[in-house]
């Protein structure tokens, strides 16, 4: 087979076969492994395995290789029960056992936390989902126009490649109601919505909730967590994994608490999930949202579960602590970010509020891990790093942080009085 015209034939010549034993994974689920020093990354492998790789191409200090063979395998490997796994690029880790992905994912958390942070803490083995497969309650299967043949793949994109899509007709990681109402909406996809609509292609929306499967992102839908019950539109941003969110919420409640703590802030809440999960640990809660929408799905969620002591404020970025008059020596901060972290307005705000506790929440520990070393630097002292495990079989993991003021400046004296928020919304 000819080579790409961009490939450079250095150390290896395209498609060279090579024997290498993996030494780790990184957190995007690629093994790592050496020739003669020279860095080889390879998917699907365990360490401890000797396998053999297929260079396709070779970077400035390391090359990129396809498995070809196992040579000797690890113990802790197993058959995938996805049978479209390794050409899916949805799952990475469905060649393990599930207690070697835990034990992987800890390690990575630690690794970032070191590497990103500075941050030489132990972490706590990641907490298992209570369903290792049939968790996931939303999936958003993808088309393109059909292709000349007539053939119209619906599902996700293939690993390795980003434009072309693999068909999935079943998804065992998806719920067991997704999957038997996925063969219809697939069916719907290709001959509903008019010709001009699927010569465009486009994404289905499906969403297990407690109306059943969704897949229209308007609907108002409903879904319970623990004692209450959370309405957002299908489309919106909600946990995937329901089955492990109860202990999640505990968690967070927990340590939110430790301390003491008789308020709290919830931080990019979102909904309310964090908010009223926890709302019974503390006397006020006030939930902080810079988007107007989300702060009524919230209000209206807290109506739905009859709790009294939640307030739930729109936070502009630049002043998200202003409406506030929680004193900070009695407040505990959660803070569950997108994927890109705090930004750095947030980060010094929450640090001249400088709160008694703050409980971090992070759907990516490298982002958090870049944070966290700017909480340290201000005053604070970790005291649990604790993954959760909300997506099995793949690379990604929810890590949560604890942190403890250490050392704050004296406090002034004021009369004492009963905190106030400021920019709540009428209901």
């Amino acid at each position: 087979m000819q080579p790409p015209k961009n490939f450079v034939a250095k150390p290896f010549e395209y498609h060279q076969a090579v024997e290498v034993t993996v030494e780790s994974l990184t957190n995007l689920g690629m093994g790592v492994a050496r020739v003669d020093g020279w860095v080889v990354m390879v998917p699907f492998v365990i360490p401890g395995e000797r396998v053999t790789a297929r260079i396709y191409r070779n970077f400035q200090n390391y090359s990129d290789a396809d498995l070809v063979e196992v040579l000797e395998a690890s113990p802790d490997r197993v058959d995938p029960r996805c049978q479209l796994f390794q050409r899916c690029g949805g799952c990475q880790y469905q060649h393990m056992t599930y207690a070697r992905q835990l034990k992987e994912k800890t390690q990575h958390v630690e690794e970032l936390m070191q590497k990103l942070g500075g941050i030489d803490h132990p972490v706590q083995l990641s907490h298992g989902s209570p369903k290792e497969y049939n968790y996931r309650s939303k999936i958003t299967p993808h088309y393109e126009r059909p292709a000349k043949d007539g053939s119209q793949p619906i599902g996700f994109l293939q690993y390795g490649r980003r434009n072309q899509i693999l068909d999935v007709e079943q998804c065992p990681i998806a719920t067991e109601a997704i999957n038997a109402a996925l063969p219809e909406a697939r069916e719907d996809a290709r001959l509903s919505g008019g010709r001009k609509r699927r010569q465009r292609g486009g994404t289905i929306l499906m969403r297990d909730v407690l109306e059943g499967v969704v897949t229209d992102p308007q609907a108002i839908v409903s879904e319970r967590i623990g004692n209450h019950t959370f309405q957002f539109k299908a489309g919106e941003f909600f946990q995937n994994n329901p089955f492990i969110l109860p202990e999640l919420v505990e968690h967070v409640a927990r340590e939110a608490s430790l301390l003491g703590a008789r308020y709290l802030v919830d931080a990019y809440c979102g909904v309310g999930l964090f908010t009223l999960s926890t709302s019974k640990s503390f006397e006020l809660s006030a939930g902080v949202e810079i988007s107007e929408p989300a702060v009524r799905w919230a209000q209206a969620n807290a109506t739905i579960s009859n709790i009294k002591n939640v307030r739930f404020v729109i936070g502009k970025a630049e002043a998200i602590f202003n409406g506030l008059k929680f004193p900070a020596d009695q407040t505990a901060v959660v803070i569950d970010p997108p994927r890109k972290g705090c930004d750095s307005s947030f980060r010094q705000q929450l640090m001249q509020f400088r709160p008694q506790r703050i409980v971090y929440v992070s759907c990516d520990p490298a982002t958090q891990a870049r944070d966290l070393k700017e909480f340290v630097e201000a005053g604070y002292d970790i005291t649990l790093i604790q993954p959760f495990d909300l997506f099995p079989h793949t690379r990604h993991i929810e890590n949560v942080v604890s942190l403890t003021l250490s050392s704050r400046p004296p406090l002034v004296a004021a009369p004492e009085a009963e905190p106030e928020l400021v920019s709540e919304i009428e209901n």
